[in-house]
């Protein structure tokens, strides 16, 4: 595959992800990998649409939500390196991780590194130039070390599996969890005219996740509800985007439009890959590509 070359003003029709240039030149966080700083950047990406929701606690602090299997799919990286790199941050004092009770998604408050705590005038001091001077320099050292990770202390269960019925006063909490579980503002963003299919896909999910019943129908069969809710809390932007291409594409008429969406919904771990392959041997077959 060979790409083209940029031209004057192109870049600017991209979407970028900004990573703090401090964490690449300041040497007290040559201890940082790469990852992790990828990790710091997309974090902070993530600021904006908490900011939008309204995701700020009784203090004032900006909290952002993403789970583990986020984090894999936005790094590429396994379930393991994925938790490691949120230590790394963690350890190092760039994230902090707050639980909830009832099986509520993990807050995640991503810290300011250009504000530094001051023990003597107990304050922040603002650190204009970006420098990390008066960070102790045996924080660096301390983080560098490869120690283990318990997997129990980062969420990436289900918020939901509990065991315990879910109340309606919750459904505002798991709305804004999927919300930023599915990238929604990325998906409106994407497909403008087809904000009403959008709000149908995240309503429908949002009714299957509070359900109280034992099971749901999904393409003729009964499903244990835990079961599906486990599957619908696990879907990303892109299992959403395979959905509206199944709409799109699908050369019949859709009679039970709920239906149709419920069974593409939980299917789509299983066949969006399939789907697009057999996508990619067509367009191949025909020379298209």
């Amino acid at each position: 595959m060979q790409f083209d070359y940029f031209y004057p003003e192109e870049s600017e029709n991209y979407v970028f992800y900004r990573t703090p240039k401090v964490l690449c030149t300041d040497k007290r966080f040559r201890g940082l990998s790469s990852d992790a700083k990828l990790l710091y950047g997309i974090l902070l990406d993530r600021i904006q649409l908490s900011k939008k929701n309204r995701w700020i606690d009784e203090e004032g602090h900006v909290y952002v939500y993403m789970t583990i299997e986020s984090i894999e799919q936005a790094l590429g990286r396994c379930h393991q390196k994925s938790c490691k790199v949120l230590k790394e941050l963690v350890n190092f004092g760039l994230v902090e991780q707050k639980k909830q009770r009832l099986g509520k998604p993990t807050k995640l408050y991503v810290h300011n590194f250009g504000r530094v705590w001051d023990a003597n005038l107990q304050k922040y001091e603002t650190h204009t130039h970006g420098s990390m001077q008066d960070i102790p320099a045996e924080v660096c050292d301390s983080y560098s070390n490869n120690t283990e990770i318990n997997n129990t202390d980062i969420s990436d269960t289900n918020p939901i599996l509990s065991g315990r019925d879910v109340d309606k006063d919750e459904r505002s909490d798991y709305r804004e969890y999927l919300i930023e579980q599915l990238d929604m503002a990325v998906l409106y963003e994407r497909y403008p005219y087809d904000k009403e299919i959008l709000d149908a896909i995240l309503d429908m999910m949002l009714d299957v996740i509070c359900s109280k019943r034992k099971t749901i129908r999904i393409a003729g069969d009964d499903k244990p509800v835990n079961v599906v809710k486990s599957q619908f809390m696990k879907l990303n932007c892109m299992h959403v985007e395979y959905v509206m291409g199944c709409l799109k594409n699908n050369p019949t008429k859709v009679r039970n439009i709920k239906q149709y969406l419920l069974a593409t919904i939980y299917n789509a771990p299983l066949t969006m890959q399939s789907y697009y392959q057999a996508w990619v041997n067509s367009d191949m077959a025909e020379g298209r590509i």
